[in-house]
């Protein structure tokens, strides 16, 4: 036994040295596996695996030579991103091989892929492994972006550095105003046309100012024809990118629809330099629909990538050559797609270098971030030529321009090139540019540009344009003097009908149906179908009701006028026709009057469950705050409407003027009509002052006061309502004091400090609402907030209590979906009004069961013994 487990001690001891020695291994020698994911079709990409991959072993036999990542062996796989059936890239297999890659070998770096689309996908994974990613390819101006692709490093070409070319090409020329980009696009493909031309774009838009006009293109003699309108009508300066023979189809109609080719210079993005082969230029073939192509190209120019010029790029070429035929049996022409390979050969010494620097201070071999960081803004030598990254890890690149040198026999020749490291264009000593017009064109001719150059306008006008804008002229004035004809015959119209008259004969006070309905003094608001509604009695204190009737069969409300004949003035006539156009949910619907003496009358909307004041003198209703705050913002909605309308103010706003709808919408009442309202109390009795405890004291000076009322003494009117409905005890309620309510009036008239005010109590309300109520009352007129701002500061209030908004939303708005607020549920419901959050929910949840058992008339009679044994079943035969 003894044995045994000694045996089995020097057995772990064993196996953890191993692994300590594999550790060990790994850390100071060990593997770098490089993930290689290149597409297949060598002929298509110049990023393809048969040119790459023997320049990425000959970066790898170049390590020893230059001292890097010795002692540590470099394991390349390949993993194709290439669809085989469409031989081209493919995004989604770019994914997919990405993923198995990181599941399977678990590699320290991804080298490619080089198509945009598969470089997207695969550089976020990348960034979000925290692995290194080397391109050669994806010259999109989106890799710009670090903070979403920052293990991505670019050492080869870019399309926002060949923007930088074009800004310096612009700044040279001092074209500063216009130009365009049109590129080749099918939106099917890797779109490498679209993403190549888009820096030039981005670059002279953002960075030099230049209004850049920008249009997409397909191979359709449609498309061509709109191209060649959209030059000649937007620009000078054109940049165009797409497949050569679109491009020799584009300039085939330019040459026989442009007139003055001189004007123009023409810009082909021909980065592998195909156009400049002798065999596809124009001149060289028998096409007979070419004209005079030597003539047309003297303004064409052709922008390419500079060849590397170092002896050690030509060796590179020579030995790619030789590899790609002997590893992948194919024949590799010398051309610039060598530079790409190039550029992955410096990417690949660019990792060692700065791989080895990370190692040395103790990072990992995987460790994208501090390798990525360790790339940037770098400088030195590689095998095509110098090699210099900005902030973004972006490669500075060289770009080439040509231009036709010698006119007679078309020949092209290099007349500048872009250095990238230093941001110039270095222009050539023995090729020059010829003109065809002795000097560059300008971006934005005079008077080309009509939208872009007013003063070419001399001051005249011919006679044709002098007729159409008189006639132009007189038709608008026509238009707008019968429009304004129209509205005042209109309004004549409708002021002439008084559509709003209703007579007395036609006001009915008993339902149609004989069926009429005695109120009792105190019913609760849910039972009360009374023909009255309430208004203050001779004590100020209790209820009667308000005169109701039938008219065309809707119940509604008849307000009588103290007076006895009502002069239709033109002023009383627009007033009416106001009333009538009002439409507001909260303000009560203006019915139309009768103004038959002795019966006249303001007929308007019925409100069944009476005013404010009844409820909230009703002390069977328990009023939770957020229903207390929900019946506040409607009063704040309706009055914020009337000071915003016609009507400009209310002028007798109290609580009970405010009255409750069907649905418990509060409904603003007994506005405007300041001519129906009766001047004659002047009387010394209680009920004439209890109507005043509502009013201003700037108003209160006038015996009686002006009807219309103002603005101000709305806002005053407005916080006496709140403190009726803070604390429940009336208007004008004073702690400690039983005053009358002429004893009150006459207190608040005096004006003299403190001023006379009700009580607040922070106990049963927020301190907000005490900032709104004082605020409110304030003795200055200038004081006190409008309605918009009252509005603001009451939606800031409700925000702490969106947690309560169940029973008020349920109350207010769920009743006019469900339409059964007269129902026996929602008495039920009301019952639950004092409950907490989730014992409402549990008492709502409850009644839709019990509604759908039919078992609701049951449970409201209190018959719930039934219930239960109802429901019991119900679920026995469901079950």
């Amino acid at each position: 036994m003894g044995s045994t487990r000694e045996m089995w001690r020097v057995g772990v001891r064993c196996w953890l040295f191993v692994a300590l020695c594999s550790c060990v291994a790994r850390c100071r020698g060990g593997n770098v596996t490089v993930a290689v994911m290149l597409p297949d079709n060598h002929i298509k990409y110049a990023w393809a695996l048969p040119r790459v991959m023997p320049a990425l072993r000959m970066a790898h036999d170049d390590l020893a030579r230059r001292g890097l990542l010795l002692g540590r062996s470099v394991r390349f796989l390949n993993f194709s991103t290439e669809d085989p059936a469409a031989h081209s890239c493919a995004e989604s297999r770019a994914q997919v091989v990405a993923v198995d890659a990181k599941l399977y070998v678990r590699p320290d770096v991804f080298f490619g892929p080089g198509c945009v689309y598969p470089l997207a996908s695969v550089g976020r994974f990348a960034s979000h492994w925290r692995l290194p990613l080397f391109t050669a390819g994806g010259t999109a101006f989106g890799f710009d972006k670090r903070e979403e692709y920052r293990t991505i490093v670019r050492s080869g070409p870019s399309t926002t550095k060949l923007g930088d070319f074009a800004n310096a090409l612009h700044a040279h020329f001092n074209w500063t105003s216009r130009a365009m980009v049109i590129f080749f696009d099918l939106r099917q493909d890797d779109r490498p046309h679209y993403f190549l031309s888009e820096g030039i774009y981005h670059n002279l838009k953002e960075e030099m100012n230049v209004t850049v006009e920008a249009r997409p293109y397909e191979d359709n003699h449609k498309t061509y024809n709109d191209l060649i309108s959209f030059m000649r009508d937007h620009g000078r300066i054109i940049y165009i990118c797409g497949p050569l023979d679109t491009f020799w189809m584009i300039m085939k109609l330019f040459q026989s629809e442009i007139s003055d080719p001189e004007n123009y210079a023409i810009f082909y993005l021909d980065v592998f330099a195909e156009s400049l082969q002798s065999q596809r230029r124009p001149w060289h073939n028998s096409d007979p629909d070419w004209a005079d192509p030597i003539q047309l190209f003297k303004s064409v120019f052709v922008i390419t990538y500079r060849a590397p010029d170092n002896p050690e790029y030509k060796t590179f070429q020579r030995e790619l050559h030789a590899r790609a035929h002997r590893e992948f049996g194919i024949h590799l022409q010398p051309s610039l797609m060598d530079y790409i390979a190039g550029s992955f050969y410096d990417g690949f010494l660019l990792y060692a270098m700065a791989l080895e620097e990370t190692l040395a201070e103790g990072g990992a071999v995987n460790d994208g971030i501090n390798i990525t960081m360790r790339t940037q803004n770098r400088r030195f030598w590689g095998v095509t030529g110098l090699v210099t990254t900005d902030e973004k890890n972006a490669r500075d690149i060289d770009v080439d321009l040509w231009a036709m040198t010698n006119q007679e026999t078309g020949e092209y020749g290099l007349v500048a090139y872009y250095n990238g490291s230093t941001k110039e264009i270095v222009w050539s000593q023995t090729e020059k540019i010829q003109w065809p017009s002795g000097g560059p064109p300008l971006d934005n001719p005079p008077c080309v540009f009509s939208s872009d150059d007013p003063s070419c306008y001399d001051g005249t006008l011919p006679v044709l344009g002098i007729v159409a804008v008189g006639s132009g002229l007189a038709l608008i004035i026509f238009g707008i003097s019968s429009f304004l004809i129209y509205r005042k015959l209109k309004l004549e119209k409708e002021l002439a009908g008084m559509l709003w008259r209703i007579r007395w004969e036609d006001l009915q006070f008993e339902s149609p149906n004989k069926y009429h309905k005695r109120a009792g003094s105190r019913l609760t608001l849910s039972q009360r179908g009374s023909s009255y509604g309430s208004l203050i009695t001779a004590h100020g204190k209790y209820q009667l009701f308000a005169k109701t009737g039938y008219f065309k069969g809707n119940l509604v409300a008849i307000k009588h006028v103290n007076k006895k004949r009502i002069e239709l003035t033109r002023q009383v006539l627009m007033e009416l026709k106001h009333m009538r156009d009002v439409q507001f949910n909260h303000l009560t619907r203006f019915i139309g009057a009768c103004i038959d003496p002795p019966n006249i009358c303001i007929v308007t909307e019925y409100c069944p469950r009476g005013s404010l004041q009844d409820i909230l003198e009703n002390e069977s209703i328990n009023l939770d705050w957020m229903f207390r705050y929900s019946l506040i913002n409607d009063i704040v909605k309706g009055m914020n409407y009337l000071h915003n309308s016609y009507f400009g103010c209310h002028g007798n706003l109290k609580s009970s003027n405010c009255v409750v709808d069907s649905r418990f919408v509060l409904k603003i009442t007994d506005y405007g009509l300041s001519s129906f309202r009766s001047s004659s109390e002047n009387d010394d009795t209680h009920a004439l002052y209890a109507k005043k405890l509502w009013t201003a004291p700037e108003l209160l000076i006038y015996d009686p006061h002006p009807p219309q009322g103002t603005q101000k003494g709305d806002v005053y009117s407005f916080g006496i309502i709140l403190q009726e409905i803070a604390l429940r005890n009336g208007p004008f309620y004073v702690e400690g004091m039983d005053l009358s309510p002429k004893e009150i009036v006459q207190k608040v008239r005096n004006g003299q400090k403190p001023y006379f005010r009700p009580s607040t109590d922070t106990r049963c309300h927020s301190e907000e609402l005490t900032i709104l109520m004082e605020g409110c009352w304030a003795e200055d007129p200038q004081e006190r907030p409008d309605f918009g701002h009252i509005k603001i500061y009451m939606a800031k209030l409700n925000n702490n209590k969106k947690h309560h908004i169940l029973t008020s939303q349920y109350l207010k708005e769920g009743c006019a979906d469900l339409r059964y607020c007269d129902s026996d549920e929602f008495k039920l419901f009301t019952r639950t009004a004092g409950m907490d959050h989730e014992t409402q929910a549990l008492a709502m949840g409850l009644m839709a069961f019990l509604r759908d058992l039919n078992l609701l008339d049951l449970f409201i009679s209190n018959s719930r013994s039934k219930a239960c044994l109802y429901a019991r079943r119900q679920c026995e035969n469901l079950s």
